[in-house]
């Protein structure tokens, strides 16, 4: 990484910490949770041997991925019971919202592209933009994986927590669905490091 790659990195840090703060001051675990996806983010891209401008950016990435959550009514957001279908197309804004609030910064750009996809599917069934396989940006395809997995893995007021075994077999089974198999691949031959260690 060159000085003015690292100059950008730590202006998209700061501005991306000052983000994180302010979603952390509405909603403490969507702050939580994006700490650890992007955590977890950051192994996946060691045993991947990417770059450390790559690592950062997706990692980078994975912490404001849901910011766009900030725009979400806390009806909604917050609701205990199942989301009715104009509630459940509010919250899938979100991925867009946290797009647009991010572009507006011409540095930010690349992290708002994973931020406003990390929601698609590799089969191309995914929202906001129908995307599929290598088309999704490969920060977005990460965040994927990770997301679910700190989802499955950690109690909500509308459902319980799944056991470990039981969310590395929904990422298992999902493969090539939800997930990129490569990704899914790594993840699940580290599973010990990543998961059994951190959770």
């Amino acid at each position: 990484m060159n000085r003015n790659q690292k100059k950008d990195c730590t202006i998209c840090y700061e501005i991306t910490s000052a983000v994180v703060s302010a979603l952390e001051a509405r909603d403490g675990y969507t702050a939580k949770h994006s700490q650890r996806v992007s955590l977890l983010c950051g192994l996946i891209c060691t045993a991947m041997k990417l770059n450390e401008n790559q690592q950062f950016m997706i990692c980078t990435a994975a912490l404001v991925h849901d910011i766009g959550k900030i725009g979400v009514p806390d009806s909604v957001l917050f609701k205990h019971g199942k989301l009715t279908d104009s509630e459940w197309s509010m919250m899938k804004d979100h991925s867009m919202i946290g797009y647009d609030i991010l572009d507006q910064n011409p540095r930010l750009s690349g992290i708002a592209s994973m931020v406003l996809h990390h929601h698609e599917r590799f089969d191309g069934k995914g929202y906001p933009t129908g995307i599929r396989g290598e088309d999704i940006p490969l920060g977005s395809r990460m965040i994927a994986v990770a997301d679910s997995i700190d989802a499955m893995l950690n109690q909500r007021v509308y459902r319980n927590a799944l056991t470990k075994e039981q969310c590395r077999n929904e990422i298992a089974t999902n493969s090539g669905l939800m997930y990129d198999p490569q990704i899914v691949a790594v993840v699940l031959a580290n599973w010990t490091k990543f998961v059994e260690e951190n959770y």
